[in-house]
């Protein structure tokens, strides 16, 4: 690896009760190059601009996917990450959905371990706050040219995070557009999900929603996702989430919560999930709670689901009655260091590892 250590930190500013998540960035990235048909060395460096023209492929044609990761810190300084093997698998299945070159673990966790190593200080310490990670592959060649780029970029940037959705939200069921299609990139975390998904998303605020809950591309009957999320229902006292599918992201956080729920003794079935179900068990009150995860969010809580130009109001639930703050709670304690460990999720970052 090689190693230029900033002449220029600037965690010196950084308040960590006062910052933008997302728009206050640490002090070095990662980037590793593809060309020549190989990966060459990674190389940690000051973050700051990387000189590409607007020819890059990767902007013209879309090479390019993405993860979202964390880091936290406990009470005692020591750092975590949670379960990164599942980062580095799922980044590796997204390239190939794009033939993009796969990287190795080696790589992938090398550069992870340095980055998070070097900027420590940068995480924040303190309920709901951890360093948002972001490892990324996109196409690098310069040509106007619709085929396979030659040369790519593998980049690891982060930023300080706290609580994202913090009060409950309203959501849309989707019955117009659609997230993804059958045989499409809905199981990847291509960098155009996102951009697909702003419009429709933007016409539901405008009707007074924060989110979307995506259904299928043909009929819109069946519950996928929710926004950027995986989405969970509970009625009665059984959770219900959509299986995975090539449309559907298999994401981390919802592997995590099926996992913790069964540990806990909840009924948790995974098999397609009805928006007509749905909307009928609020109709007679078996409809206890909806919910969306994902790595940026944890847990998002619904407090409204919109169908068909109504709005359903959902039932409020304490802490202590909600399986969605309860599933969220063992989450952040095992992340965080606060509890046992018994799936061996959390991932220890050693300190000065990599001399500079």
């Amino acid at each position: 690896m090689i190693i230029q250590k900033s002449t220029n930190p600037r965690i010196s500013t950084f308040d960590p009760n006062n910052f933008a998540f997302g728009n206050t960035f640490i002090d070095h990235m990662i980037i590793c190059e593809y060309e020549n048909g190989k990966w060459g060395d990674v190389k940690l460096i000051p973050y700051g601009p990387i000189g590409f023209t607007p020819a890059m492929m990767g902007v013209n044609y879309g090479q390019a996917c993405f993860e979202g990761m964390k880091a936290y810190k406990d009470k005692d300084g020591q750092v975590f990450l949670f379960r990164p093997e599942k980062n580095f698998q799922r980044i590796n299945k997204s390239a190939k959905r794009l033939a993009i070159p796969e990287i190795s673990e080696e790589i992938f966790m090398e550069g992870l371990k340095a980055l998070v190593d070097i900027d420590r200080d940068w995480i924040p310490q303190g309920e709901g706050t951890s360093l948002y990670i972001r490892p990324l592959l996109f196409a690098t060649e310069e040509a106007l040219k619709a085929r396979i780029s030659e040369k790519y970029m593998f980049a690891i940037v982060a930023t300080p995070a706290k609580s994202y959705y913090t009060a409950p939200v309203s959501v849309k069921i989707a019955d117009h557009y659609s997230r993804a299609a059958s045989g499409g990139v809905g199981a990847a975390k291509a960098a155009g999900n996102n951009a697909a998904s702003f419009y429709p998303t933007q016409l539901a605020i405008e009707e007074g929603y924060e989110q979307i809950i995506w259904t299928d591309d043909c009929s819109h009957e069946y519950f996928e996702e929710s926004g950027t999320m995986n989405v969970f229902v509970r009625i009665n006292d059984t959770i219900y989430t959509p299986k995975t599918s090539d449309k559907i992201l298999d994401g981390v956080t919802r592997d995590s919560f099926i996992q913790l729920a069964k540990k806990r003794g909840i009924e948790v079935v995974i098999d397609d999930v009805k928006v007509s179900d749905v909307i009928e068990a609020q109709k007679n009150g078996t409809l206890k709670e909806v919910w969306g995860v994902g790595t940026a969010v944890v847990t998002s809580i619904f407090q409204a689901l919109g169908y068909q130009g109504e709005r359903l109001t959902l039932p409020k639930l304490s802490d202590e009655e909600s399986f969605a703050a309860q599933l969220k709670a063992d989450l952040v304690n095992i992340q965080t260091n606060k509890s046992e460990d018994p799936f061996g999720w959390r991932y220890l970052v050693e300190e000065n590892v990599y001399s500079v």
